[in-house]
């Protein structure tokens, strides 16, 4: 009888440290797994936040792009059409500042062509050609055979088709960076894009043929 005693008291003290190691290994099982868990949460948290500081950042740096593009197309349209101005005073004026803004606009469109949109870039390069354009309508503007004639062409077309394609790029930008929604935008860059061409290349035509007057027969 005492040996059977002294068995069950064995076995019911191996039952209750095995349910003390077990509790023990389980909780601890429990314990490894919500901390894996918890650094795969973690993890993945920090993923997000990396992949949204990303975001911003390229975002930004966007914003910026499109801020100097639209900056230096307005500064340069600026100078070319007050140069314009001072020849109508019978002034002269300084080719440096124009120049300065040429290769200012060329800076950022060259920087630009590379992060552009397909449509942004087909305006960006629209109005590129058109200041290209108002550039020769300047440095021609002294040498005109008909120099009230030539004034009022360029004062036309730096106040009428050059201003609306700097605006188009100004729309166009906030269009794509989401600033400003508007659903017939397309079709109305379309047709403001269209009109920039044809004036440009009018006066393109007009600008030769004034070149090739006033060079005279070869």
């Amino acid at each position: 009888m005492g040996d059977l005693v002294d068995v069950t008291t064995l076995a019911v003290a191996l039952i209750s440290v095995g349910g003390t190691l077990g509790g023990t290994l389980g909780g601890a099982v429990l314990s490894q797994r919500a901390s894996r868990a918890q650094a795969a949460e973690e993890n993945q948290r920090a993923d997000r936040e990396r992949e949204e500081e990303r975001t911003e950042q390229a975002l930004q740096a966007k914003r910026d792009l499109y801020a100097h593009l639209n900056t230096t197309a307005r500064a340069y349209r600026v100078a070319a059409r007050d140069a314009v101005e001072a020849v109508g005073r019978s002034e002269g004026f300084d080719p440096v500042l124009l120049d300065a803004a040429k290769e200012a606009w060329a800076d950022q469109y060259s920087q630009a062509q590379m992060a552009l949109a397909k449509d942004v870039l087909q305006v960006a390069s629209a109005l590129n050609r058109a200041l290209g354009v108002g550039y020769s309508v300047v440095k021609q503007l002294p040498s005109s055979p008909d120099l009230d004639g030539a004034y009022q062409r360029a004062k036309t077309w730096f106040s009428g088709p050059l201003s609306d394609g700097v605006y188009l790029l100004r729309v166009t930008l906030r269009h794509d960076l989401g600033v400003e929604v508007d659903p017939h935008f397309e079709q109305t860059r379309t047709q403001m894009l269209a009109a920039l061409n044809r004036a440009r290349d009018s006066l393109d035509r007009l600008l030769a043929a004034e070149r090739a007057q006033v060079a005279g027969p070869e």
